[in-house]
């Protein structure tokens, strides 16, 4: 497995995250501001974000990455590209693993989400328990990405092969090169996981 296309570099996708950084601080509604800005010039949006109905102030095309970040505090999901193309900012759209950091927040109204903090409480999910015991981390910046992608694909392919496998994480990329370890994990994970949880 390994990264498809390009992939922007830190130095060129640092100043964006920090662009998005200050655009959003610089509003009440994130709890940063100082009375700049007005709120009756955010739009409203409501989604479901780990089982909580929530209701937030951002432009339209803010992504949703920072909304979760910034906005709910759920730091869990990361920044790495920017792009949609290094995985890291994986989460689960009305089920769906789609990447919150080109996905904008006016497509996300109405819909449910859920983050790797939502994924299990304790840790105790399948996939979080694999990754732990296939020791598969090193860094771990990427493995939140790799979690929920893998999550994903197990309610939809509950025993996958070593083509399934790698043809759904092939666009996460891991600089440390655990992906022998991690294609190990996902297998663990499918053998630990309830049947009823797969439907």
């Amino acid at each position: 497995m390994g990264p498809r296309g390009g992939v922007r570099s830190r130095e060129a996708a640092v100043p964006l995250a920090n662009e998005w950084r200050a655009r959003f601080r610089a509003t009440p509604f994130l709890g940063h501001g100082t009375g700049r800005g007005s709120k009756a010039s955010m739009p409203r949006y409501a989604l479901t974000v780990n089982g909580l109905k929530r209701s937030v102030e951002a432009s339209p095309d803010t992504p949703l990455l920072w909304v979760l970040r910034d906005t709910l505090g759920l730091t869990g999901t990361k920044y790495g590209c920017g792009e949609g193309q290094c995985g890291a900012c994986t989460v689960h759209m009305n089920g769906q693993a789609i990447r919150s950091c080109t996905t904008p927040i006016q497509d996300a109204a109405g819909k449910t989400c859920v983050t790797i903090e939502g994924l299990s409480t304790d840790g105790s999910h399948p996939v979080q328990r694999a990754w732990i015991e296939e020791d598969v981390a090193q860094c771990g910046y990427c493995q939140v990405g790799m979690i929920m992608e893998t999550a994903a694909l197990l309610r939809s392919t509950p025993r996958p092969n070593d083509k399934e496998i790698d043809e759904a994480l092939a666009t996460h990329i891991c600089r440390c090169g655990t992906y022998n370890r991690l294609r190990a994990a996902v297998k663990r994970a499918a053998e630990m996981t309830p049947r009823s949880s797969r439907s």
